[in-house]
């Protein structure tokens, strides 16, 4: 009789003893309780409206999504675009170098209501606080 537990086995029970913890810890995060995102400096404000991939109105223009980009929900967890279509929202965004939207974060009320520049011209006037996620204006 054999009574070695193949390691695979051992492996798969560990898993599942973990898992109920990390989705626990994880649904946390998702409620917004413990949820702190940071975002980069070159990050603009904008209103977005969109529409069937990859077209988008940003800011009141018609443009588009560049070819990789990634749309990060209020719970930061990443949203295919064409579950958007028709949504409204305001956001942070950056671009690639033709200006196309590479990165969009749908924001929640609270980050909304922090103070971000909305054109590259005040992101170089005014001076970014990256711990704090703050923007000064002189």
């Amino acid at each position: 009789m054999n009574r070695c537990v193949p390691l695979s086995l051992a492996f798969a029970a560990t898993l599942a003893a973990l898992a109920p913890a990390a989705a626990s810890a994880q649904s946390a995060a998702i409620d917004g309780q413990a949820l702190h995102r940071s975002f980069p400096q070159n990050a603009l404000r904008g209103t977005i409206v969109f529409f069937a991939p990859p077209a988008i109105a940003l800011n009141g223009v018609n443009t588009q999504m560049a070819p990789s980009y990634r749309i990060h929900g209020t719970n930061n967890l990443l949203i295919m675009s064409g579950q958007l279509n028709g949504l409204k929202a305001t956001v942070d965004y950056t671009t690639d170098v033709q200006g196309a939207v590479r990165e969009v974060w749908i924001l929640t009320p609270a980050e909304a209501a922090k103070t971000w520049p909305t054109t590259p011209a005040q992101a170089a006037a005014w001076t970014f606080d990256a711990i704090a996620q703050t923007w000064t204006k002189p």
